[in-house]
């Protein structure tokens, strides 16, 4: 069974957080919770494609 598609799904989601914790970061006072929220839910993922990678 073949997991491509879901990581491609996870790859784009956590580029998509590494642009939104940019631009959090781009603001003249960043939320400190939102920014922890989006690198928790980063980490998540990124530890979920290390998984499928493994499952090959």
């Amino acid at each position: 069974m073949t997991h491509q598609p879901r990581l491609n799904s996870l790859q784009d989601r956590h580029a998509s957080l590494d642009r939104q914790l940019a631009q959090e970061g781009q603001r003249p006072a960043p939320d400190a919770g939102t920014i922890t929220r989006l690198k928790r839910e980063k980490l998540r993922l990124k530890e979920e494609m290390e998984r499928l990678r493994a499952a090959r």
